[in-house]
């Protein structure tokens, strides 16, 4: 996978990207749309002055976008396993691989995506990681069996590796560091729009194409998006020195891991990375997993009421991340108590879903699973607080490294608590004392995660607090 960033910057290196940047073509003969991002009729027209005026906006919305298309292929599996098991006679066990290998993948590539996110951009990279994910999603439609789709679903994690963390370095670039958190978190509830796909749009969709013609639709879609983002897209305002990346070096390979080092000697790196692990990973696989059967068994509820509490969850995470951001940027101006409320909500609410009676009104679990949404969206200023916590030419490889942390708690509490099912319940039976546990486990690990948070030094005005920080590095 390291291949396909080397790639990136020798063609950076060798301006093949930079010869097609100018390649147009003309429109009705009048508009001529450039490669570059410009668009002209050959003077300096309205819609060039337009997009001039408000590129770094249109490229927040297409970062949007391709983010919304990361969202839905991480959660399109669960709706569509039914058929997948028709066609293909798979199992459970090749159903839990196929989803996880997104993951996996994913988790992968973030180390590889730190190292060059801040030395050959986000433009190059996103483009080329997306093309990926199109090759990804038509292996997938195309897949005759187990294997062929988990190498699809490979693909599409590598080709989305990028699509969170190039944005937020866009983030830095184009707008002022007031406005990050508020604008990351708008970012990320606008992605969500992406889960809300792979639930009833998705079946939608299946019934009428089937899943095949469904995945082939999305991957065209993904494609368009991708050469629609480098078209426009630029790493930094036109005002802004770029100092363009040379060819790809051992010394510079070096640099590049002793940055990753020096993260690693920061104790907030591994706090905020650790607060991560476990914020999103509990938050997923409850999503993913255990709410659905926890809905099912323990409270009796129907599959279409099991759906739309598990949609209130999407619902609670879309509105609380802006409202988040703004609580955190413009309100109480803090990162980390805004984050360990979060997480203490967040304990609380399944912890009290662990003790709910069989007969709890829907109004109190909506408002319960909504809730437990809405607090999990302030781990998104998780990435504001590690940006402001490193140092800035490090911003890039720290947002990374965390969203690594971040997949990997996914992956870690979705096949750990199924371990502990196994281990704690012989046969693996899906009984109500099983999401019990399940939820106060999950509860107790968020209550340290917070305490452990504490420990971190607050976002806000930490210009001087950066050359007091405790390093790890005892040298």
């Amino acid at each position: 996978m390291f291949g396909l960033v080397l790639l990136s910057d020798y063609m950076l290196s060798k301006r093949w990207m930079r010869n097609i940047n100018y390649v147009s073509f003309s429109i009705l003969d009048c508009v001529e749309i450039d490669f570059g991002g410009l668009i002209s009729n050959g003077h300096n027209s309205v819609p060039l002055m337009i997009l001039k005026k408000n590129r770094r906006w249109v490229i927040y919305l297409i970062s949007c976008l391709l983010f919304t298309f990361s969202q839905f292929y991480r959660s399109s599996i669960a709706v569509i396993s039914p058929n997948l098991v028709e066609d293909l006679n798979l199992d459970t066990e090749d159903l839990g691989f196929i989803s996880a290998s997104f993951f996996y993948a994913f988790a992968a590539m973030q180390i590889p995506v730190g190292l060059f996110l801040d030395r050959v951009g986000p433009r190059i990279l996103m483009a080329v990681f997306s093309l990926v994910a199109v090759i990804g999603a038509t292996v997938f439609a195309y897949g005759e069996s187990a294997a062929a789709l988990i190498v699809g679903r490979l693909f599409l994690g590598v080709g989305m590796a990028c699509n969170l963390m190039g944005p937020l370095k866009l983030i830095t670039t184009w707008f002022s560091p007031h406005y990050f958190a508020t604008l990351s978190a708008i970012f990320v509830s606008a992605g969500t729009a992406g889960n809300i796909a792979a639930a009833t749009p998705l079946v939608w969709l299946t019934e009428l194409f089937g899943w095949r013609t469904t995945f082939l639709l999305f991957a065209i879609s993904n494609l368009i998006i991708a050469i629609l983002f480098y078209m426009i897209a630029k790493d930094h305002p036109d005002d802004t020195p770029v100092r363009h990346p040379t060819k790809v070096s051992s010394a510079s390979l070096s640099v590049a891991m002793n940055s990753i080092l020096h993260l690693f000697s920061r104790r907030d790196y591994w706090l905020i990375s650790i607060g991560t692990f476990f914020r999103y990973g509990i938050y997923a696989s409850v999503q993913a997993l255990w709410a659905g059967p926890f809905l099912m068994i323990t409270m009796d509820l129907s599959q279409v009421m099991t759906g739309n509490l598990l949609l209130a969850m999407s619902i609670g995470l879309i509105i609380g991340s802006p409202i988040c951001g703004w609580v955190s940027d413009s309100i109480f101006r803090t990162r980390k108590y805004v984050i360990i409320a979060g997480l203490a909500m967040m304990a609380g609410i399944l912890i009290t879903l662990s003790v709910l009676p069989i007969d709890t009104g829907l109004l109190i679990l909506f408002a319960l699973f909504f809730g437990f949404g809405f607090s999990s969206s302030t781990g998104q200023i998780m990435y504001a607080h590690i940006k402001e916590r490193m140092p800035h030419e490090n911003a890039g490889a720290a947002m990374t490294g965390i969203n690594f942390f971040t997949m990997t708690g996914v992956a870690f509490f979705l096949h750990g608590l199924g371990w502990a099912i196994k281990e704690l319940y012989p046969g693996g039976t899906l009984e109500p004392d099983v999401f019990r546990m399940a939820f106060v486990l999950f509860g107790g690990c968020l209550i340290l995660t917070g305490l452990l948070y504490g420990l971190t030094v607050d976002g806000k005005g930490i210009s001087r607090e950066r050359v007091d920080e405790p390093n790890l590095n005892t040298r």
